[in-house]
């Protein structure tokens, strides 16, 4: 026996998720790996996500167990009124720290706690937060393949100095979700590519000697749903477009208008379509947690399950999408987790993507921060008896920043 076997293992977590990965997909067509991590681990059936159920939101509600609203992160293209500044995935400007500081994600916490974090492309992880990178990340760099952002991972947990904690990210299969519809039989191909890559990790991590002593979770952001030309909602038909800017667009379209005409853009927007529900930014449902932030919008333009807004046709449109209600079962993502920690082949019925957070700090015996989740919540799907450093539902102290929850609008 090894003197080193002798130490108490310290507990190591891979997080893992495949972008735009809808829960039922992995009964769509034969997913051997994804049932093989069944077996051996946990499945949640419904995780409920936060809204807007689109990625850079739900990415970083994973990391932070907080609503949209509270950690800042509120769509995908983003304005902040009193910095003056833009945020946008789509142009892949969004390493300005000042958009993702009003929370602290967990590798910031791990890190001041004395450990190592490595980030293989998760949203958030190349950026600077606090004035803190990861340990190791790998620069958001899609044509990377997936087998080598698993082999940096890997390197990270054998090394040396090893990292307790890992983030892995794949841009599938949301980017064929959005070009062919979650409906499309040709979609098959690529969940069964997705079912590779997740046997390929689970070698891996075999022949590294990982896959006993490191607890997986494999999840998603969101879901998927189809759309048509038929569902298409024109804003042109309904209101000038000197009015008003789009500053997040469909399905869920964060609108502000110009100044001193947000009463004449509502007024016409409101009862415009039947398929689309139109709020001022006050008037947004509690439900969602989505009004207590400057860069929410002062109109929310939210289209019905398989509708897109569009200011006309000639935009164009994706034959799949998501940012729906986060009630829309279409829009959960997939849920598992395998590892020492968790029970074996047991399924629960539902848990929220905040309740992650806390589950997280809990196997990696670091103090949570305030939360929108509950370990209490998910509890049931660890072993029994399995050490955890931190009370269930208790807060750290230490300050890493004014990380809040949503109770005072700002």
């Amino acid at each position: 026996m090894h003197a080193l076997s002798l130490q108490p293992a310290r507990p190591k977590v891979l997080l893992v998720s495949f972008d735009g990965f809808r829960w039922d997909y992995i009964y769509r067509v034969p997913t051997p790996s994804f049932h093989y991590a069944m077996k051996n681990g946990v499945h949640v059936r419904q995780v409920t996500n936060v809204f807007i159920t689109k990625t850079y939101p739900n990415h970083y509600t994973l990391v932070t167990g907080l609503y949209a609203e509270s950690h800042g992160i509120v769509a995908n293209e983003m304005y902040d009124p009193v910095l003056n500044e833009s945020f946008s995935l789509n142009k892949m400007n969004t390493h300005n720290s000042k958009f993702w500081e009003e929370a602290c994600p967990i590798w910031v916490t791990n890190q001041r706690e004395g450990h190592k974090s490595g980030a293989a492309m998760w949203p958030g992880t190349d950026v600077k937060i606090h004035g803190v990178l990861p340990t190791h990340y790998m620069p958001y760099n899609e044509s990377v393949p997936f087998e080598d952002r698993v082999a940096k991972l890997i390197e990270w947990f054998t090394s040396e100095e090893p990292i307790n904690f890992g983030l892995l990210y794949w841009e599938q299969p949301d980017e064929m979700g959005h070009l062919l519809g979650p409906e499309n039989p040709l979609m098959g191909a690529t969940i069964k590519d997705i079912d590779r890559k997740l046997g390929y990790l689970i070698s891996e991590l075999k022949k590294a000697k990982l896959w006993d002593v490191i607890n997986v979770i494999v999840t998603s952001d969101h879901g998927m749903s189809q759309s048509s030309s038929e569902r298409l909602i024109e804003l042109d038909q309904y209101v000038s477009r000197e009015l008003y800017e789009v500053i997040e667009h469909t399905p869920t379209v964060a609108i502000l208008p110009k100044e001193g005409k947000l009463e004449e853009v509502y007024e016409a927007l409101a009862n415009a379509h039947p398929n689309m529900t139109v709020y001022k930014k006050e008037q947004i449902p509690d439900r969602f947690h989505y009004k207590h932030n400057r860069k929410i919008q002062p109109i929310l333009a939210v289209a019905d399950k398989g509708w897109e807004i569009v200011h006309n046709k000639t935009d164009g449109f994706l034959f799949g999408n998501h940012g729906y209600d986060n009630t829309v079962p279409e829009m959960h993502p997939i849920f598992l987790a395998v590892g020492p920690a968790f029970r074996k082949n047991a399924t629960k019925q539902f848990m929220n993507a905040t309740d992650l957070y806390p589950l997280l700090c809990h196997l990696l015996g670091i103090n949570p921060l305030p939360n929108n989740g509950s370990l209490n919540a998910v509890k049931d799907i660890l072993v029994e008896g399995v050490p955890g450093a931190r009370g269930a539902d208790s807060y750290s102290t230490i300050k890493c920043i004014k990380q809040r929850m949503p109770s005072s609008a700002n």
